[in-house]
């Protein structure tokens, strides 16, 4: 529509978190050491984590049939590909040392931990959309936020996305949003852009409010745990939550100036 998009909202709200995180760690002057564990000696793996991540890229424009075997393949398309281009890479390191060393290694790295909270959190949501839930949800906020869609944007943009993980949290809230836009101005509805920018808005910058608001946070903790740091839950709010604020903050409110005020 001749105006700009997301994207200019998420850079700004990266600029405004990262002036928390220096102010935050101001004292923090101390010399860094760092030494480097492992030597790279082959360039496949990184090829491999390239094509990994264009491949998803492209996954996330194909057209989605609408039933059958190819139906299902698309819902599983972004597992397959990293799926695949792992085994690809074991396999492949499996015969160059002519052993099954690579792959014993893997799967005693694998963090289980981990993988079976973000299995729960995607079966939980699944569960959740299955059972209705969504509409439901959506009645629910209307009826909260009444015909005023600056109350709708700030919940949707905000307050939701810090404890729910992202990935679920989006695909989940989509057609809540589209429900949401539906019901506004008594049933006659309306364009669900700036409920969709705050979606993403709220997912991509306030996913760091809490340490289960977005996989990667777990998978980091996960990390850090296996190598003898405990992250404990006041020490993340501790940051995560001025440098959310911070970046949510400035987000939602270009994305408002930018698009709410068409409404």
């Amino acid at each position: 529509h001749g105006r700009p998009g997301v994207f200019w909202g998420v850079e700004l709200g990266a600029l405004t978190s990262l002036l928390v995180l220096l102010w935050l760690f101001r004292k923090e002057k101390q010399p860094i050491t760092a030494r480097v564990e492992t030597q790279v000696e082959d360039d496949v793996p990184t090829a491999l984590m390239l094509l990994t991540v264009g491949l998803l890229i492209v996954a996330s424009f194909l057209p989605q049939p609408e039933s059958g075997l190819l139906a299902t393949l698309y819902e599983l398309r972004s597992g397959l590909i990293c799926m695949t281009l792992c085994v690809v890479g074991v396999v492949r390191a499996c015969l160059r040392e002519h052993s099954a060393k690579p792959m014993v290694q893997v799967v005693q790295e694998l963090d289980r931990d981990t993988l079976l909270l973000l299995f729960g959190l995607f079966i939980v949501i699944a569960g959740i959309r299955t059972a209705g839930v969504i509409d439901a949800a959506a009645q629910l906020f209307h009826t909260v936020a009444g015909e005023d869609p600056f109350r709708l944007y700030v919940v949707v943009s905000v307050v939701l996305s810090a404890f729910i993980d992202n990935i679920p949290y989006v695909a989940t809230m989509l057609p809540v949003v589209q429900g949401i836009a539906a019901l506004m101005n008594n049933g006659a509805g309306m364009a669900p852009e700036v409920f969709y920018f705050g979606l993403l808005t709220g997912a991509t910058l306030g996913g760091n409010l809490t340490p289960i608001g977005a996989s990667a946070n777990i998978a980091a903790i996960g990390i850090l745990r296996k190598n003898g740091e405990t992250v404990r839950t006041a020490d993340f709010l501790r940051i995560g939550v001025p440098f959310t604020l911070a970046a949510v903050l400035t987000g939602s409110v270009y994305l408002w100036l930018v698009w709410g005020r068409a409404l």
